[in-house]
């Protein structure tokens, strides 16, 4: 009899015991639990060290300076004279679009007097293509209006001349409205193409 009893006291301390275990691993994890879901957990392992930013090593944009291309009068004729145009490019064919942007523009104020241009004003660049080793440029009517056999043939070396600023040895196509240019002016001067600095300097004379 008192081996029972001492037995039952052994189990009801037993159960007390187990008792108090579960009520302390249920609190604890219950804690856990809800500073678990108060803190966001990272999807992706790697995410949960911040890294330090690194340094871009992509450039912005690829620098060029093409030149544009303008006339200056001398003793006897007149020669075509470089201006440097910085650009920074993303594009393909910005540097070339930027270059006949400035002398479709007209020379800059500082310059007059020593630049000049037969370039009509209001000439509009309505296209652009540089690709191998060939140049199409695309212009508007304006081009062809106005001025002698001199005007149009320094126009039309302007035009040569900045079309081949980054490839010397380009050949020029040069169109008006998306047509061929064959013949410029009243005078009828007629383009041979396409034209290079060669076929220029050769065929036509300032």
């Amino acid at each position: 009899m008192k081996d029972q009893q001492g037995s039952n006291r052994i189990s009801s301390g037993a159960i007390a015991a187990v008792s108090a275990v579960v009520v302390a691993v249920g609190g604890g994890v219950a804690w856990f639990t809800t500073h678990s879901s108060n803190t966001p957990t990272p999807s992706n392992p790697s995410e949960r060290i911040a890294q330090p930013a690194q340094p871009s090593t992509k450039q912005p944009a690829n620098e060029q300076t093409p030149n544009v291309y303008w006339l200056r009068p001398t003793d006897k004729n007149v020669t075509l004279v470089p201006q440097p145009v910085r650009v920074a490019s993303i594009r393909p064919n910005q540097p070339l679009e930027a270059a006949f942007q400035s002398l479709l523009a007209g020379p800059p104020a500082e310059a007059e007097g020593t630049n000049s241009t037969t370039i009509p004003k209001g000439t509009k660049l309505l296209g652009l293509k540089a690709e191998n080793d060939e140049v199409h440029v695309n212009l508007s009517e304006d081009f062809t209006s106005g001025g002698g056999s001199t005007s149009m043939m320094g126009r039309v070396g302007q035009v040569v001349y900045t079309a081949t600023t980054l490839n010397p040895k380009a050949k020029v196509y040069i169109d008006v409205n998306g047509k061929p240019l064959d013949v410029l002016g009243g005078e009828g001067l007629e383009l041979q193409q396409p034209l290079t600095r060669e076929s220029f300097q050769k065929n036509y004379q300032l």
